[in-house]
């Protein structure tokens, strides 16, 4: 399930990004920027299954 969760966040951040240059809105940058960092923290402080 957490290999889900961040290929979804990987999604989104990317999706995140291509809104931000078709609009140039800097709000979508931020939330693009943001949602990444917070995935890499998870994913680095994430349990191991094993």
């Amino acid at each position: 399930m957490g290999s889900c969760a961040f290929l979804a966040g990987v999604l989104l951040t990317l999706m995140g990004l291509g809104r931000w240059h078709e609009t140039g809105s800097p709000y979508w940058l931020i939330g693009s920027l943001l949602l990444f960092v917070l995935l890499l923290v998870g994913a680095a402080t994430g349990k191991k299954a094993r």
